[in-house]
């Protein structure tokens, strides 16, 4: 990244400004904004979200909005309700309250002296679902938005519910924010009210998982602040960016293909990071698209800005299976609309073990039905499946999936004579029937290099009860055929001649997505069952240059230190006497000083899965995570331990927090509650 300094506007920057809510909590600020902007308003850009702007987002923060508000503009990070030096407990994710706050932080800035009435709000992650939520409830002062990392679906398209499926990620982010939202303010921010801040959020925090297994089907609780239930409630200017190897990948094309407003989409082969931080790379000069966003939008300079294509995309090159990438070959190609008039569905009948080439739909009728080919997948079919969405960027990607497939049906095509590239959702349509009234189905379609080895492409599970309706599922009757259709991850890739492609399915894929309650025998009658590829024809234009993009660009970081080294584990481990069989991932950031607040802060989390054989009441899921803040005398530290374990009817929930003070305990809480599965 190219660090700038020479920037068109001098800045200055207030480090804590508080704004008042409605019902007395005072939200904490951070503001970045031109000197001149006292005499010359300007639009204000607000990033809102619980990650602890003063020490644990800061880094990042002070690479991007001073870049902005060098640009013109005031850039204000604020702490939701809280988190970080906000008062008040976070509760939950993405609740009534929460959007609320947002309206009337966005209000706020519109009236300040240095605000020229216009706002906008941009971010990743929770930043992007704050600002895609926020804009359906249309605030007067919000022009546009930017988000990046995000969806429209809480329940399928989060860490949730992927087709029905309870995602092990729903315990991990669990996890994560019982430890961010117990940690205390910063006493050099709000003075001795600190430690009475601090025991609020421990008195009144439970852990987020029970919430979220009450709710195991698409309900109201999902539907709130899910954007899917209502396009038409957003009326401003989308830039909606992810990346292929995050979990958020669907949510860009969704919008394009279904608001009604100017927008734009930008996909690169980045895990969940900004485009201008993106890893694998390239990363690309995000900020300098945002300015010409944001000039447009909310300054009304005709930039062109909405010229070209309405999505940008990294066609993803072949790569042999890695849990990292330092860079993903490919090339920028462009799409006029979403969907695209370049791609074409074409359809692919299975046979006996094959993915057969395409056929007019009077031959796939006349096709024989012969015998089901049949499958009852180990637990250990998963462990080489890396992350839901690659949160930290590698080493959490899918590894060679010839082991996995072992344990799977596996449907190749015959060696390639010429290039294939994909560009979309593929979709695997199946004729089955299963032994047991809870059933689930794992896709995976892999590129496999003449050697074997096979890098797993993209992936979607179905839970079969939820393969109508994931409101009102319904058991399934051994041994009665079903149709299901199930929708995989979207995806940009060209797969070169003498490769093939590979669909696999599983029963299992354990510890992505939690197991059904007993094994089951899948059946596929395999000649009325599809495979569909979303082929973007290789003669088709690009429709961009091949370098559409600047070089990644932002302000010089803070500067910090690392105290305490950080540490990395993804480990598979089977035990072959117990037959035990564990995925270890540790997550240590160490501790890092901050020199310019004279604080050292730590961050570990740590994660394991465990099963025993192939007892699928055996699975069992952990998450912990310690959380450290010192300065002088000021030592204060958090624990947080959840366990998630199972039965055959219910889920079991073992929770404790614990938060130190100087090395003494100062307040202890244990939960052990249970919650009934839901045909899950």
């Amino acid at each position: 990244m190219r660090y700038v300094t020479n920037l068109p506007y001098a800045t200055k920057e207030e480090e804590h400004v508080t704004i008042p809510m409605s019902d007395g909590v005072r939200l904490s600020a951070h503001i970045w904004r031109p000197t001149s902007s006292d005499q010359e308003p300007v639009p204000a850009v607000l990033e809102y979200i619980p990650y602890r702007k003063r020490d644990l987002t800061a880094v990042r923060d002070s690479i991007h909005h001073p870049y902005l508000a060098g640009h013109g503009y005031a850039c204000v990070r604020v702490d939701l309700r809280g988190t970080g030096d906000s008062e008040g407990v976070l509760r939950d994710e993405y609740l009534e309250r929460e959007q609320a706050d947002a309206e009337e932080v966005l209000a706020w800035l519109a009236e300040q002296p240095w605000c020229d009435g216009g706002t906008g709000m941009m971010g990743i992650s929770w930043g992007a679902f704050a600002a895609l939520q926020v804009a359906a409830r249309r605030p007067p002062s919000l022009k546009a938005i930017a988000i990046a990392s995000f969806t429209d679906d809480r329940h399928a398209d989060d860490m949730h519910y992927m087709g029905g499926a309870l995602l092990s990620d729903n315990l991990a982010e669990a996890g994560t924010m019982f430890a961010y939202g117990t940690c205390p303010p910063d006493p050099a921010v709000v003075g001795d009210r600190w430690r009475e801040m601090w025991h609020e959020r421990l008195e009144n925090t439970e852990p987020w998982v029970l919430e979220w297994l009450r709710h195991q089907r698409r309900d109201d609780y999902w539907r709130h602040a899910s954007v899917c239930e209502d396009y038409t409630a957003v009326r401003c200017p989308v830039l909606a960016s992810s990346g292929w190897a995050d979990g958020y990948s669907n949510a860009v094309t969704r919008l394009l293909g279904n608001l009604d407003v100017p927008r734009k989409g930008l996909i690169g082969p980045w895990s969940h990071k900004f485009p201008h931080l993106g890893e694998p790379g390239p990363a690309i000069g995000y900020l300098q698209e945002l300015v010409r966003w944001w000039d447009h939008w909310l300054k009304g300079v005709d930039n062109g800005v909405m010229d070209g294509p309405m999505l940008r995309t990294w066609m993803q090159e072949s790569v042999p299976p890695s849990t990292a990438y330092e860079e993903r070959p490919g090339r920028w190609v462009g799409e006029p609309d979403w969907p695209s008039p370049h791609v074409r569905q074409v359809v692919h009948p299975l046979t006996r073990h094959t993915i057969e080439p395409p056929r007019e739909p009077a031959d796939r009728d006349e096709a024989p039905d012969g015998d089901a080919l049949t499958v009852r997948s180990p637990l250990s079919v998963g462990q080489f499946a890396g992350k839901w969405a690659s949160y930290n960027a590698p080493p959490d990607l899918p590894y060679d999936q010839r082991e996995e497939d072992g344990g799977s049906l596996v449907f190749d095509t015959e060696p390639l004579t010429e290039q294939v590239e994909i560009l979309g959702s593929p979709t695997v349509e199946l004729d089955l029937s299963v032994s047991e009234p809870v059933a689930m189905v794992a896709a995976r379609l892999s590129d496999v290099s003449p050697d074997g080895a096979a890098t797993r492409v993209s992936y979607g599970i179905l839970n079969l009860t939820r393969r109508d309706s994931t409101e009102s599922p319904e058991p399934l009757e051994p041994g009665r055929r079903y149709r299901a259709s199930i929708p995989l991850n979207g995806v940009a890739q060209a797969f070169p001649p003498g490769h093939r492609i590979r669909l696999s399915l599983s029963t299992s894929y354990w510890p992505l997505a939690w197991p059904p309650p007993k094994p089951v025998l899948l059946s596929v009658h395999e000649h009325s069952s599809t495979l569909t590829l979303p082929v973007r024809p290789v003669e088709e234009p690009d429709e961009v240059p091949a370098s559409p993009f600047g070089e990644p660009e932002g302000a010089p970081p803070l500067t910090t230190s690392q105290v305490t080294p950080p540490e990395e584990r993804w480990e598979v481990k089977r035990d072959l006497v117990g037959y035990r069989a564990e995925l270890d991932i540790m997550k240590d950031r160490g501790t890092v000083r901050f020199e310019d607040i004279d604080l050292e802060a730590g961050r570990r989390a740590h994660e394991r899965y465990t099963a025993v054989a192939d007892d699928f009441t055996s699975v069992s899921g952990e998450s912990t995570w310690t959380m450290t803040f010192q300065r002088d005398d000021w030592d204060v530290r958090v624990v947080t331990h959840t366990r998630l374990r199972c039965d055959e009817t219910d889920f079991f929930v073992d929770a404790t927090l614990d938060a130190y003070e100087a090395g003494r305990r100062v307040f202890s809480r244990t939960w052990n509650e249970e919650v009934p599965r839901d045909l899950l």
